[in-house]
């Protein structure tokens, strides 16, 4: 880690460099959507930042809050939209979503081991979400979306060491009011949404929510001749909500359930692999087509299939005038299938294995959290709580390969390859092996923070949090086999050590290898506020996040290297920033300058198994991120709202740890870390104009994302690029019903989110193609 002065001098040079762009930039605008009335200039937007309903403009943390509505509008339906429209995130688009990740600030932990968690944490009312892929689900009826950037060690605590999204949903309402959503895209894509809400019985409201859609896809699978569209998508669910106040307690029950089948994401080739395998390909317009390529040759299809439901229960009760106690309870259940193309090519031969993965992981967790606060509005003002929470994960994952030296067929004059002959069991192997994985992880908490007010213009807040973690596990799988005969057998990615390590290599000889690993951690927060006025408030902060222990317990998962523990990941971060609201309420202006530095960064390192790249997660060594953002909201006319937000993060290795086979230094100190782009910026504006017996409407937004890596050590290079969106719709002059157009990529960008193996691999998004489409809203 950097020696601290240097770490405050960067952190002052940032801050003035923030301020000088601040000064320069007047046509910045806030990506927080603060549900304004553009006649009255901007609302108050209320957080529950630090765990206490509170004027965004008087929280001292970087926040971006985003309604449900603006979600809507922006055509968010899920977390990996919200980069759209929070510059400080990015998205790691997996093959499945239990291999996907939030990366903020240019941080994120990217692994597939199920005995890991996530740097950014996800938290869905009130309760922290074991693994990311859980939280990839639709944002249906959401209230608001809080982004907390950088690290939340006191009162989140939970896998929050670069930050966490808050998703809080819609409740109840006390009269009767109904929300239904029908959109269509091009590409066959249909939404469906719907609400029902209203009062009950006295003091009991309740809203029920379903959805439903679904999507053909964007790339096309020409195996055998045919042209089926893949990476899209069928999610279907619902949600209901119950709503208890009576004044002095108020109770919330939630239960949820959400299911998908995607058959996505197929990694896309396009780059010339050789004049054998472009041949086999055989994809229209050929294969080096680079970005345009929007075809594969699969024999087997990339599929993710999702099922969670979960149950929550909330309450706030009043002790007195003086105290409230909080409580929140939840039970979750995911299970996650994949379905794995893993050669990219649609047949083996003596030149090009096959490889093809299965795997389903299940995940159960419950937790329980207390916390008792007193009354806000005193100059001494704290809460303090506990918290429990439980995980259990099991896994079973099978890879299936195909390979042959030689083969008894022809030679294939079309290609120039020598497929394997399936019916050779002599000179073509089946390699194939299975592991069961079971994880059980617990994490007990004692927290609490408080602010004391010096003077009208003056306050402190300082929290701690200790953690205890306890995490074991246990991994099963034998040797690799020849699936025809049983016989050893090894191939791509397919060990033929057993899970517990051979005995020569200091591992017990059987297939069975288990461990577990406890530890404890003290963070906290300390901020300093300066209010000069009701609409300026500048602070100061320290921030110590915590991430806990990990095991890389994964398929190639082998004793006793990989059963040693991951040790925790810790960050220190220093932030100043200032939040400014003037003109009568109609601009806002927040700035924040950041200098964050990781221990025990727990990443993935790259090792060639048999011919196939497999990943081992490491306590990798330092990293660190520093850099500002600046935010601006301006209504300047009635009806005309204007938003840009600018973030720039400098994330970089610092020090990773020496190889410990040659204890020679890693050649990737000093790279920028994956899918951390340094600079990204966004433009955006909407307007409503009232024409008597109807109201029209635009929206317009502009995201300019600079280059970026793929894969630590600066592999795969992601271009430059920027995606422009617009939507114009009309509505009755009371908004019941509205009929709006939407235009996505209007310059018709095409970019990556994932390139692996220098354009072998590609993730292409939907929105890499310009498209159009059409929605329709009718309430009350």
């Amino acid at each position: 880690m950097k020696v601290q002065f240097f770490r405050n001098a960067r952190l002052q040079c940032l801050a003035g460099s923030a301020i000088a762009l601040a000064l320069a930039t007047p046509a910045l605008a806030q990506q927080q959507d603060p549900e304004e009335d553009n006649s009255v200039g901007i609302d108050t937007i209320i957080v529950t930042a630090q765990r206490v309903e509170q004027d965004l403009q008087d929280v001292p943390i970087a926040i971006t809050a985003v309604s449900g509505d603006r979600l809507t509008q922006a055509g968010v339906n899920g977390l990996e939209g919200l980069a759209q429209i929070v510059p400080s995130v990015t998205f790691r688009k997996g093959t499945t979503s239990a291999n996907s990740a939030i990366v903020m600030r240019g941080v994120g932990t990217i692994t597939f081991s199920i005995a890991a968690e996530p740097s950014v944490s996800t938290v869905v009312d009130g309760i922290v979400l074991s693994r990311s892929g859980q939280a990839f689900m639709d944002l249906v009826d959401i209230e608001r979306l809080e982004v907390l950037r950088g690290p939340q060690g006191t009162l989140f605590g939970k896998n929050a060491s670069a930050g966490l999204v808050n998703i809080v949903s819609r409740g109840g309402s006390n009269s009767f009011e109904y929300d239904a959503r029908a959109e269509y895209f091009e590409g066959d894509e249909f939404r469906l949404r719907g609400s029902v809400a209203g009062p009950l019985a006295t003091d009991l409201t309740a809203r029920v929510t379903g959805f439903y859609g679904s999507y053909d896809g964007n790339i096309t699978n020409v195996f055998g001749g045919s042209e089926e569209q893949i990476n899209g998508y069928e999610h279907y669910g619902a949600r209901g909500i119950l709503d208890y106040d009576n004044g002095t307690s108020s109770l919330r029950l939630i239960a949820d359930y959400f299911e998908a089948q995607d058959d996505c994401c197929a990694d896309v080739t396009t780059v010339s692999r050789g004049a054998v395998i472009d041949a086999e390909l055989g994809l229209p317009g050929g294969v080096a087509q680079g970005l345009e390529q929007r075809f594969v040759n699969h024999n087997l299809v990339t599929q993710t299939n999702d099922q969670q439901w979960s149950l929550t229960a909330a309450g706030e009760f009043e002790l007195s005038d003086a105290y409230t106690l909080s409580v929140i309870a939840g039970y979750r259940d995911w299970w996650n299938e994949e379905i794995r193309e893993g050669d990219f090519v649609p047949r083996p031969l003596t030149t090009q294995f096959e490889l093809h993965d299965n795997g389903v992981v299940e995940t159960q967790q419950i937790s329980l959290e207390a916390r008792i606060a007193s009354d806000p509005s005193e100059a001494f003002f704290y809460q303090a709580g506990a918290f429990l929470w439980h995980s259990d994960n099991q896994q079973v994952f099978t890879r299936r390969d195909i390979t042959c030296a030689t083969s008894t067929l022809p030679v294939d004059p079309v290609t120039g390859g020598r497929p394997c002959n399936l019916s050779d069991t002599v000179n073509t192997l089946f390699p194939t092996a299975t592991s069961n994985s079971d994880v059980n992880s617990r994490n007990y908490a004692l927290f609490g923070q408080a602010t004391y007010r010096l003077s009208d213009a003056l306050a402190l807040t300082a929290g701690l949090r200790y953690t205890w973690d306890d995490l074991s596990y246990t991994h099963v799988r034998a040797p690799g086999v020849n699936a025809f005969n049983g016989a050893p057998a090894t191939g791509p990615g397919v060990s033929g050590n057993p899970a517990g390590g051979t005995i020569a290599s200091g591992g017990n000889g059987t297939n069975t290898s288990s461990g577990s690993s406890d530890n404890g951690n003290l963070s906290g927060r300390a901020a300093l506020e300066f209010t000069p006025t009701d609409d300026l408030l500048f602070y100061a902060s320290y921030t110590r996040g915590y991430k806990g222990p990990a095991f890389n317990v994964f398929f190639n998962h082998t004793a006793p290297n990989n059963a040693v523990p991951i040790d925790e990941e810790t960050s220190d971060a220093f932030e100043i920033g200032f939040k400014s609201q003037f003109a009568d309420d109609r601009i806002q202006f927040n700035v924040a300058a950041f200098t964050v530095g990781y221990d025990g960064f727990q990443a993935n390192n790259f090792v060639n198994l048999n011919g196939t790249i497999i990943t081992n997660l490491t306590n990798a060594g330092s990293v660190s991120s520093t850099g500002f953002e600046a935010d601006l909201l301006a209504v300047p006319i009635d009806g005309l709202t204007l938003r840009a937000s600018a973030a720039y993060a400098d994330a970089r290795v610092d020090e990773f740890n020496p190889n410990p086979l040659t204890n020679a230094p890693d050649a990737r100190n000093g790279t920028r870390l994956p899918l951390a782009p340094e600079f990204v910026y966004t433009l955006g504006a909407s307007y409503e104009a009232d024409l008597g017996a109807a109201i029209a409407y635009f929206d317009t937004d502009f995201r300019q994302t600079s280059s970026q890596f793929s894969d630590l050590g600066e592999g795969g290079p992601i271009d430059a690029y920027g995606l422009w969106n617009a939507s114009v719709g009309i509505s009755d002059a009371d908004d019941r019903f509205r009929l709006t157009f939407h235009a996505r990529n209007i310059t018709d960008e095409s970019y990556t989110l994932l390139n692996v193996g220098n354009g072998q691999r590609l993730q292409i998004p939907r929105d890499a193609d310009r498209y159009f489409g059409v929605s329709l809203r009718v309430r009350n």
